[in-house]
């Protein structure tokens, strides 16, 4: 498994944060999992398909139970899950209760139901999160029925060797005062910092991990621009919450804003690599998801939430992206056999899926490695 997610600050983590951060984050990814899961089970099932194995995790298996015709299966390493139906490798076409001899429309439905399910799973969440308040960013003016708390102005960027950087400024911080002026908005503060960018400013911040603290920092030529500036972005933040009927509407908006977002990251993933970047700047695989499920879950239960639709919409499009082993690679085989009007060569298929399963696991093993050095 791995997401497209912002990398997490660099840190060192003693062992009892370590299994406590490693157990959350298995518990967080076998709900994700199951979810996706269930999709394809139910949707299998209302089908009239024989599902033969319900698993978590991947083989080998470690305990398993069978109720009617289906195993449903526990396995030794608890990164990811399946669901095995009859005949979804094309075999078995003459059973009336097999994948293959279904048609296609049923098993598109079956394939696109657990991205499905977790497309869903992302705006309960999101609309759970709106009806106790949501941490949001405020940039421009909300609908009369918001209601909003802790509001506060947030640094969510800092430009690397900027003033802000050298003085230990990080992302997450919150501004409590310029100079003992205290700007409303966003738009306040940056007007105010520009009014003195040659006398300089003193910061008061309300930091994370410390107490307040005062900064005085005076505008510098920042890196690579040809900006004057302390080297900061912030925005305006609060928790938002709505009644419950529009709270819905709202968490559908945000898994739709959220999923624009992803694609667009893959996007320019995808642009990074025919263009030589650095594959991995954006990239995160289960060593650093587990390391920012333990930062979110130390800033209280409503940013786990968050975290956790975010985590299930990075798993829907990831499916869904047309490439062999994955729902949407299925998908894609599915839509050739419907062109041609006959199914593809099933040899082709499998090799093509068992390339692409290879192809995955090698570069989460890349990722896991990179995340290992980098937080451990």
């Amino acid at each position: 498994m791995f997401s497209f997610l912002a990398d997490p600050p660099e840190k060192r983590y003693d062992l009892r944060t370590m299994i406590v951060t490693t157990l959350l984050f298995l518990a967080l990814l076998s709900v994700l999992v199951f979810v996706h899961e269930l999709g394809h089970f139910l949707m299998a099932r209302a089908c009239g398909m024989k599902v033969e194995e319900f698993g978590f995790g991947f083989p080998p298996r470690a305990i398993g139970f069978r109720r009617g015709d289906t195993l449903y299966s526990l396995n030794w390493i608890p990164i990811g899950g399946f669901v095995r139906i009859k005949g979804e490798n094309g075999n078995e076409k003459h059973d009336h209760d097999s994948f293959a001899s279904k048609k296609p429309w049923q098993r598109f439905l079956v394939l696109v139901a657990g991205v499905s399910m977790n497309f869903l799973l992302a705006i309960v969440l999101y609309s759970v999160g709106f009806m106790v308040g949501l941490p949001s960013t405020i940039d421009g003016p909300l609908p009369s029925s918001a209601r909003v708390t802790d509001s506060k102005l947030s640094i969510m960027e800092v430009v690397s060797d900027s003033p802000a950087a050298k003085a230990g400024i990080v992302g997450g911080d919150a501004i409590v005062s310029l100079d003992g002026y205290v700007p409303e908005t966003a738009e306040q503060a940056r007007a105010y910092l520009i009014a003195h960018t040659e006398t300089g400013v003193s910061l008061k911040l309300d930091k994370k991990d410390t107490s307040v603290e005062i900064v005085r920092l005076v505008a510098e030529p920042l890196k690579g621009t040809d900006m004057v500036g302390i080297g900061v972005g912030f925005v305006q933040t609060a928790r938002v919450s709505y009644p419950w009927y529009l709270a819905v509407v709202h968490g559908v908006a945000a898994t739709g804003q959220m999923t624009w977002a992803i694609l667009d990251s893959f996007g320019k993933l995808i642009g990074s690599l025919f263009g030589g970047g650095n594959m991995s700047a954006s990239l995160a695989g289960p060593v650093g998801i587990a390391v920012m499920t333990g930062e979110v879950a130390a800033m209280g239960f409503v940013y786990l939430l968050q975290f956790a639709a975010l985590l299930s919409i990075n798993l829907g499009v990831i499916n869904i992206l047309p490439f062999p082993a994955l729902d949407g690679g299925r998908i894609f085989f599915l839509i050739i056999e419907k062109l041609r009007g006959k199914a593809a060569d099933e040899r082709l298929e499998n090799a093509m899926n068992n390339l692409g399963f290879l192809f995955l696991m090698i570069v989460i093993v890349f990722v896991t490695v990179k995340d290992v050095m980098k937080f451990f």
